[in-house]
Order: structure tokens, then C-alpha cells, then sequence
């Protein structure tokens, strides 16, 4: 891959690469520094990328890859050295775009409500929920490609959807939550 097919790349897929790191590492900065360390990585490489293979999932699978490498140094720091601080994480302000001009402000405050709760159910999904769940629902990548970006047989990573579905409807439910 040279530098005009890496920019055309990062033109493409860039913001779903980014929107994926951000649920990953769940709040912008983060995601931003995760973002940052998949491109360096994929530049560092882009000699042995193929531009006619699906590079996509090769920058989302080394996403996922320095994401749980720094979890695991985290974790480790943790252990030799736990710091408060660092346990604290600044909330994510999203932004609500409303589609109808004419949408009153309780409107859009019940709706950033309803999407802050459901992120925060997805987050306290197990890992092995949540990476496939973010993958199709971010990343909009279908189920074959999930199988090859985590290295699971298609039948596993269809469970596992199935399974964390299953998960959120019965939080939600638990919750009075109805659509």
C-alpha cells in the first residue's frame, strides 16, 4: 500500500475505525489515543498491507490488540501501584443532532437520557460481548468479518451476538425499559 492508497484508507474508513475505538475505550480521549496508536501501527505497515485485501478489519483487529495490551498494563500497574486518580474517567458529552428542527429541549434530553443508559448497559456487557456488538453496530461490519477479526468461527461470534441481545433485553426489562 503507498501513501495515496493509506490516505484514500483512512478517507474511507477512518471515522468507523474511530467510532469503534471510542465505544472500545469508552470515552473520547481515550478512544482518540487508541485511534491514534491503530493508524501509527497501520503506517508502520502499510508496505505489507494490501489495499485489495480487507484492511478494515486488520486496523480493527490491531485496534482490539493495543486496546487489550494497555488494559493489561493497566492492570498489571495497578497491581504493583494502585492510584485513585487513574480509576476516574471524565464522561463522554454526546451530542444529540436532532433530526426535526422542531424538537423541544425535554425531547432531546429524554432521547441523550435513553442513549446514555443503553451505552452504559452495552459497557457492562462482558468483553466477549461487547467487542462483537460494537464491531456490527459501529463498525457496520457483518458477521463473516467479525469471525475473521477475532479469530472465532462464525457460529461463535452468532452466539455470542445472540447472547448479548439476550443480555441488554433482559437488563432493559429489569429496568421498566419498553420500545
Amino acid at each position: 500500500m503507498n501513501n495515496e492508497e493509506f490516505e484514500r484508507f483512512v478517507l474511507k474508513f477512518g471515522k468507523d475505525i474511530l467510532r469503534f475505538c471510542r465505544m472500545t475505550a469508552g470515552d473520547a480521549e481515550s478512544g482518540d489515543e487508541l485511534y491514534q496508536d491503530t493508524m501509527l501501527k497501520l503506517l508502520e505497515k502499510k508496505k505489507k498491507l494490501d489495499s485489495m485485501q480487507n484492511t478494515k478489519s486488520y486496523a480493527l483487529s490491531t485496534s482490539i490488540y493495543l486496546w487489550k495490551n494497555k488494559k493489561k498494563k493497566y492492570a498489571n500497574r495497578m497491581r504493583l501501584v494502585p492510584i485513585d486518580s487513574m480509576d476516574e474517567m471524565a464522561e463522554e458529552g454526546y451530542e444529540i443532532s436532532a433530526h426535526d428542527k422542531d424538537a423541544s429541549p425535554e425531547h432531546i434530553v429524554l432521547q441523550q437520557d435513553e442513549i446514555d443508559m443503553i451505552q452504559e448497559l452495552v459497557a457492562s456487557l462482558p468483553e466477549k460481548y461487547r467487542i462483537p456488538i460494537y464491531l456490527y453496530y459501529s463498525a457496520d461490519m457483518q458477521i463473516n468479518e467479525l469471525s475473521e477479526i477475532l479469530r472465532l468461527p462464525e457460529g461463535t461470534v452468532k452466539s455470542r451476538m445472540r447472547k448479548a441481545k439476550k443480555q441488554l433485553k433482559e437488563k432493559l426489562e429489569a429496568i421498566g425499559y419498553d420500545r
